[in-house]
């Protein structure tokens, strides 16, 4: 049945935490050791090396000139096999040793930890050759060093940092595409992230080293920052043509030499929104009386303020001077953004939100970050003048709109410093970012059809088959867009639907809807997994039919997105086309667009529950709200059960036990799922959706009761219990032990008396395991045992800590749903088992 906005969700209140129960923990093997011999012959010849310099040259300065030796002051890269957990403890061990970063690099055979340490001085490179003359003689290592044992007998390379790890080939081919037939003295921008170092004077110290580096080579410093938060040091810059070409080719002798130079890359550019037919503006009923107490942030383009659709929901507040530079005409990006989130697609009118949307503009001429600043610095300024200012300008807000992406920093593994900011700042205030995954324009050939002709005359399944099986080809190259790797925040893919009145479908172009029977993600929404394969995107929302034009043809076709249209579009406020047109509308699509309508629906979540709940809901904390929040618009998600079944028989793998793998490629393209908006924020005559939020300090579980309706006993028909849990976690930059909380849910007892169990269709356990989302779903058509009042608990549970931090409570928001399609008695049978009862803080 369809939601009913007079059936609120439900809230109930969890037990008293207890102590985590006493379970079986992750065995992780140990990592077979290389042999002695072997690493003797492997690396012996560097600590001979270092051995006889250090004899008879204290200062080492022989080893200080040779970029591919080990010596003080240095960058040096331990890559082992299994875990280096042990060894990053031991680090403490020697004096001023620094582990600056931590990560984990695919291999085909098995995990390939990597530990970047600084050495900083003579004593700690001494002691580190120390240890490794003991360890490869056969004595034993002293006391507090043990670890050290395993990181040599695991080894599998240990070097400096060099030009090849400062510069990674997918930057160094933008960059030589920038200075591609441009002179050699011309200025190119480029972003250089400086060694992390906590100390404000060694930090000091590398700054000075990188920017006068830059000035040797005829640069110069645009703009600098550095975040103790995220362990990010960098500064713009720019260098003539010549140096960026030396950089290119990874010349030891360029900038990529210099020992205080973490990462080389080119300047930040955004993935451009695109709107097309432009149209009159359709006018609107007289607005009702707006509240300006915002609760919902963008991070965007300037707007068009004055816009009859935006004018009294949109307060900007310019902090960094862009209103100025940027043209009406160029006031797209940002406009269309607000118009979402503010009113949805106008093709589907719905009432405008109840509050203002503050709109802090980052965007600049052109709808371009601006050439002058670092865009992580933007964030988090604008983040900061909104709730860490001594006058925060909007304190309330819980919801932060970022409908962008960086088109250069596609996600290959490592956490990008814009992510690491995102989950910095919405553990530190309580905030839900909501994040678009990116749209990749790219063309990709389709090999399935021959020429234009056989891909347009296809049949429908025919043609998705193809078009699926081309993405999975190129899965490699169709990544998230920083910041989508987000752990926190939430990462919103494209869903290939809109609401194009038929009369309008006449103007769609002569493209080709690729899935026009397949409810999946948009061909240019980017694709997953996320950090620590987590699952990304996180949910689709509606972001327009996208459809392909055949771009070359021979043997294969070449196809590319095609831009939106009236025919093929969601509807949106745009700056006027012509002279002396006030206002004007426009159509657009791509996941800028789904992210806008899913920070819409968050706002809708918090506006019913506000509704329902008045103070009793907003005395909870930014925090406890963002989390709740988060859980309810992530809950109503699922896999259509069409879209599942054509991806695994496409895609497999195939055979006995390749469900995990199945599930890898369907979560890839879809996430957790679609979604129903109103799903989120109601409930129906058969179907009730709760809600809670709790907290839980680390190794603690709680209890919480669900009303088991007797509506669904004794009914062999088809039902469901759902759960969805979510948190923000503190994080550990530089760690590979990122995501410091880790919660779950633990499968009911007694849920097959319920004639349900595990649906097929969602990802499995050690998936959804892997993120700050976890959300399950029991189905069946069993008739249920159902006993009067009974409850079914719910055990939320906190696992233990990995890594340094702190012993505090973790807040998490709860969803549960119970539903039988066509019992209408169900959700007023459970309302009345609910009494109200003061929230726990």
């Amino acid at each position: 049945m369809p939601s009913d906005p007079t059936k609120p969700l439900l809230r109930l209140n969890p037990g008293q935490p207890q102590a985590r129960l006493p379970g079986r923990r992750a065995v992780i093997p140990k990592p077979e050791a290389y042999p002695r011999a072997e690493q003797e012959r492997r690396f012996g010849e560097k600590f001979r090396r270092l051995q006889d310099v250090l004899a008879r040259d204290p200062a080492a300065l022989e080893l200080r000139a040779d970029p591919a030796a080990l010596a003080p002051e240095r960058l040096l890269v331990f890559e082992v096999t299994g875990s280096i957990a042990a060894f990053a403890k031991a680090i403490g061990r020697i004096p001023g040793l620094e582990l600056i970063d931590e990560e984990e690099l695919p291999r085909d055979e098995d995990k390939a930890p990597v530990a970047y340490l600084l050495v900083p001085d003579m004593r700690a490179l001494q002691q580190i050759e120390s240890l490794w003359r003991r360890w490869v003689s056969g004595r034993s290592l002293p006391e507090g060093h043990t670890a050290w044992r395993d990181v040599f007998a695991c080894l599998r390379d240990l070097r400096p940092w060099g030009p090849g790890d400062r510069v990674q080939m997918p930057d160094a081919s933008v960059l030589n595409e920038e200075i591609f037939g441009r002179a050699d003295d011309e200025q190119i921008p480029l972003e250089v992230e400086i060694v992390f170092r906590p100390g404000v004077d060694a930090a000091a110290v590398n700054e000075a080293s990188v920017v006068r580096a830059i000035a040797a080579y005829g640069g110069a410093i645009v703009s600098r920052v550095r975040l103790d938060d995220i362990a990010y040091h960098a500064v713009l810059a720019r260098l003539p043509v010549a140096a960026i070409r030396m950089i290119v080719e990874r010349s030891p002798g360029s900038l990529a030499g210099i020992e205080q130079v973490m990462y080389i890359r080119p300047q930040s550019v955004i993935a451009e929104i695109d709107v097309a037919d432009t149209v009159p503006f359709a006018p609107i009923a007289a607005p009702r009386a707006v509240a300006n107490d915002p609760i919902l942030a963008m991070l965007d383009g300037v707007p068009l303020v004055g816009h009859p659709l935006l004018q009294q929901h949109v307060g900007v507040d310019d902090i960094f001077d862009l209103e100025r530079q940027t043209l009406v005409a160029q006031r797209v990006h940002g406009s269309a953004m607000a118009s979402l989130i503010v009113h949805g697609d106008r093709n589907r009118p719905e009432p405008p939100l109840s509050r203002q949307i503050h709109c802090i503009p980052v965007l600049g001429q052109g709808d371009q970050f601006p050439s002058d600043r670092l865009i992580v610095d933007l964030i988090y300024q604008a983040v900061m003048h909104m709730h860490g200012a001594n006058e925060p300008s909007a304190p309330h807000v819980i919801i932060v709109n970022i409908s962008l992406g960086n088109a250069r920093r596609p996600f290959h593994g490592q956490l990008s410093p814009w992510a690491r900011l995102l989950d910095r700042l919405s553990y530190r205030f309580g905030i839900l970012f909501l994040v678009s995954a990116g749209n990749v324009t790219e063309e990709f050939p389709v090999t399935a059809f021959a020429t234009s002709r056989d891909f347009e005359n296809a049949q429908d399944d025919e043609r998705a088959r193809g078009v699926v099986h081309a993405l999975a080809n190129v899965q490699a190259d169709r990544r998230l867009f920083s910041p989508a790797e987000t752990v926190n925040g939430l990462t919103v893919g494209a869903r290939n639907i809109d609401w194009v009145p038929q009369a309008d479908k006449a103007f769609a172009r002569a493209n080709v809807d690729p899935f026009p029977a397949l409810d999946t993600a948009n061909p240019s929404s980017a694709l997953g997994p996320g950090f620590a394969g987590s699952v990304k995107p996180d949910i689709l929302m509606p972001g327009a039919r996208e459809h392909l034009r055949v771009v070359s043809s021979g043997g294969e076709i070449v196809v590319a997105p095609a831009r939106a249209s009236r025919g093929a579009g969601l509807r949106v406020a745009a700056p006027p086309a012509l002279p002396g047109v006030e206002a004007a509308e426009a159509y657009t699509n791509g996941t800028s667009a789904a992210a806008a309508l899913a920070s819409r629906t968050a706002h809708r979540i918090h506006d019913a529950l506000e509704a329902a709940y008045g103070q009793e809901f907003l005395q909870l904390t930014n925090m406890q709200r963002a989390v709740l929040v988060k859980a309810l618009l992530v809950h109503p998600a699922r896999w259509p059960d069409a879209t599942a079944a054509f991806v695994r028989v496409l895609l497999g793998p195939f055979g006995r036990g390749q469900a995990s793998g199945q599930k890898d490629n369907i979560r890839r393209f879809i996430g957790y799922g679609t979604l129903d908006s109103d799903d989120a924020v109601a409930c129906a005559d058969d179907r009730a959706t709760f809600w809670t939020v709790g907290s839980l300090a680390n190794e603690q579980c709680v209890d919480i009761s669900v009303p088991i309706p007797s509506a669904i006993g004794g009914r062999a028909q088809p039902h469901f219990i759902s759960a969805t849990l979510a948190w923000i976690t503190p994080v550990l930059p530089g760690r590979k032990v990122y995501r410091a909380v880790r919660m779950k849910i633990l499968d009911p007892n007694d849920v097959r008396n319920l004639g349900i169990e595990a649906h097929s269709n969602q990802p499995d356990q050690n998936q959804t395991n892997r993120g700050t989302v976890f959300t399950r779903c029991w189905s069946g058509n069993r008739a249920a045992v159902v006993t009067p009042d009974m409850t079914l608990p719910l055990r939320v549970q906190r696992e233990p800590a990995s890594g340094e931090v702190a012993d505090e409570a973790a807040h998490f928001g709860l969803a549960v749903t119970i539903a039988m399609p066509g019992q209408a008695q169900l959700y007023d049978e459970v309302r009345a088992r609910v009494r109200p009862q003061p929230v726990r803080s």
